[in-house]
């Protein structure tokens, strides 16, 4: 079940933010827990945070940004990320079907997202649960900590 984090989610989301295994994937730069906290709280104000959860354990997390304007049917997905003790046990496929529901209930008529080109199991995934290639942003994302630039994956999922 998908559910809106709260302010007493914070160290869920930090850890899997910060995790070695889903960080390179991420928005953030690995940072302190204080250097964290106000981050999370201006995504809390915006309401833009979910973590998914199953048998009562939080699996993972998503950001969900509304665009706005000639875009307002659109929903970004972004910092999608399963805690690594659930890789591999068909839980990324339970929690997109999730996200895909709660946008379609919202009444969004297209997901976007982006994911690096060099991760394969998230694009796997992604195909898997409907979401189509757009194009390639070259040089897109730069990992400070590595000194290096991935290219990034364009992919929508389009409403019926």
């Amino acid at each position: 079940m998908l559910h809106k984090a709260q302010l007493s989610d914070c160290d869920f989301f930090y850890e899997l933010y910060m995790h070695p295994q889903t960080n390179p994937y991420l928005l953030y730069e690995p940072m302190s827990l204080a250097e964290f906290e106000p981050i999370f709280t201006d995504l809390i104000a915006k309401q833009a945070l979910f973590y998914y959860e199953e048998d009562e354990q939080k699996i993972g997390m998503v950001k969900l940004l509304p665009l706005t304007y000639r875009t307002a049917h659109a929903v970004y997905l972004g910092g999608f990320a399963i805690h690594p003790r659930f890789f591999g046990q068909g839980k990324g496929t339970n929690f997109l079907q999730a996200i895909i529901q709660y946008a379609q209930n919202q009444g969004f008529k297209r997901i976007e997202l982006s994911t690096a080109t060099s991760n394969a199991a998230a694009i796997r995934l992604y195909e898997k649960c409907g979401f189509e290639r757009e194009g390639i942003l070259r040089k897109y994302t730069y990992l400070q900590s590595q000194n290096i630039y991935l290219d990034e994956l364009m992919m929508s999922y389009l409403m019926d």
